[in-house]
């Protein structure tokens, strides 16, 4: 992996894309520094037409890509994780027969995955770049706030917070709480996952939530989940 600030401006880059904070502010740093990212890769479930993790529905996802301006590669995967990392090559080798050479991720200090990542990276003959890894989760989530971004929690573990957190606005005080009960500010080992509704890449407007659901589940462990079932665009 070359680090983040040797960059090749003639390399065309695939942003990997949950439709969260982290991978949204990676994208933007990117951007930055002059990287060129011509496609999002989110993954879904075969299954359920959701994201793989965040459980986002793959249409809000789609409205990210559209009022970014960059366009979205969305690769269906199925339940079994030994699985994963075939279907993930799948994808990447498909953009790369489009001109992508590159991909940026958004991993902070979760050395396994990033591990992972260099493994699959170097299988696949592309570039990697981390914009944040080594950063204190406290100052990654401070410069998304700061740069103007907007989120709002979509997931969160149910031994750690209680249903009234789905929703909530990323904010300073969002960051405060956090600190005062000891969870990671990026909640980099799945405490919570966010969804990105703006911010400074957003050409083409926001998005507002106009109708939903928090759902309790319990699937690979309790938590809460937002079941976004309206929204629309707000314009700029």
């Amino acid at each position: 992996m070359s680090t983040f600030n040797q960059v090749n401006k003639d390399n065309i880059f695939i942003a990997s894309w949950s439709g969260g904070k982290d991978s949204c502010l990676a994208c933007y740093k990117a951007e930055q520094k002059g990287l060129k990212i011509k496609f999002l890769l989110n993954m879904i479930s075969r299954k359920y037409q959701r994201c793989c993790f965040h459980g986002l529905q793959k249409e809000i996802i789609h409205l990210q890509s559209d009022l970014i301006g960059i366009p979205l590669f969305q690769k269906e995967v199925s339940d079994k994780m030994e699985k994963y990392e075939d279907e993930f090559k799948e994808a990447v080798n498909f953009l790369k027969t489009k001109g992508a050479n590159g991909m940026i991720f958004g991993d902070i200090y979760l050395t396994e995955h990033k591990s992972w990542l260099e493994r699959v990276c170097s299988d696949l003959k592309i570039e990697m770049k981390e914009p944040l890894w080594e950063m204190s989760p406290e100052m990654v989530l401070k410069e998304f706030i700061n740069a103007g971004f907007k989120a709002i929690v979509v997931s969160a573990k149910a031994d750690l917070f209680d249903k009234d957190i789905i929703g909530r606005q990323v904010d300073k005080d969002f960051l405060k709480m956090l600190k005062k009960r000891d969870i990671c500010p990026c909640g980099e080992n799945g405490e919570y996952h966010t969804l990105v509704i703006d911010g400074p890449i957003f050409k083409k407007g926001g998005i507002k939530i106009t109708r939903n659901q928090v759902v309790f589940k319990n699937d690979f462990w309790p938590h809460w989940f937002l079941d976004i079932q309206g929204f629309k665009i707000t314009p700029k």
